[in-house]
């Protein structure tokens, strides 16, 4: 079975934007997960940024605490989140590249360049008892430098999918640039997650990827629950994923 993972950094997007520096506001990240947990979802994902600009450090230890599913801490390889994430103990933790202009995480994780720092990460987080997935590009020379540093899982960026969703002859080609990554994170024994760029119209296609465990979506599900009701909009998500056959 294809799981979701909802990533709910867009509530805290929210909430920030009238309630930045203070103790509370509203809409609650913890509760938008719970509501997403209830209606199904399998995980929940949420990115500490180095720059908190929308999760919180309050919001990682809430959910720690709360949700019964599990937990994937989207981070940055950088001294201070890494402690948290090993005080934290998420289920897994996910290693994104994090620039401080983008508004969401455009690119894939430079895991062939960074090759000992992404070791040692990986050793003290094995160490931990966390999982580790790598956010990579479907990029050969990084899907072979994942299973190197010893991570679990990749998460396969389908940004470039997703841009180019309406155009046929360039959307094909990114389809089989994730089903190539796939394949072969497969044969180096690494598990497939895949995200970014997800939403109700593209996913179907999604579907000739082999070997996902786990989609991770957030904007798609979180702006359509405002029309529909966030629960309702999480259930519509998991309809899409019920043909999935791996």
């Amino acid at each position: 079975m294809l799981k979701l993972g909802v990533n709910i950094d867009h509530v805290a997007t929210l909430r920030e934007a009238r309630y930045r520096g203070r103790e509370a506001g509203e809409p609650d990240p913890v509760a938008a997960a719970l509501i997403c947990e209830t209606a199904g979802a399998h995980g929940i994902t949420a990115h500490l940024r180095e720059d908190r600009r929308h999760i919180q450090d309050r919001d990682v230890w809430q959910l720690r605490e709360r949700i019964k599913t599990r937990l994937n801490l989207e981070m940055a390889n950088a001294p201070e989140i890494v402690a948290i994430a090993l005080k934290l103990k998420p289920e897994i933790v996910c290693l994104v590249p994090e620039r401080r202009q983008e508004v969401t995480t455009e690119g894939g994780l430079d895991v062939a360049g960074n090759l000992e720092s992404l070791t040692e990460t990986c050793q003290r987080m094995k160490d931990g008892g966390i999982e580790v997935s790598l956010f990579i590009a479907p990029d050969p020379a990084q899907v072979e430098a994942s299973a190197k540093v010893g991570s679990q899982f990749v998460e396969l960026h389908t940004g470039a999918f997703a841009e180019h969703f309406n155009q046929k002859q360039a959307r094909n080609v990114e389809l089989e640039r994730l089903v190539a990554a796939a394949k072969q994170a497969h044969g180096l024994g690494l598990k497939v997650n895949a995200g970014h760029g997800l939403n109700y119209q593209n996913l179907a296609v999604l579907h000739v990827v082999p070997h996902l465990v786990e989609l991770n979506i957030g904007h798609s599900i979180i702006s359509r629950s405002i029309t529909t009701g966030l629960s309702t909009a999480v259930q519509e998500m998991l309809r899409l994923m019920e043909g999935y056959r791996g």
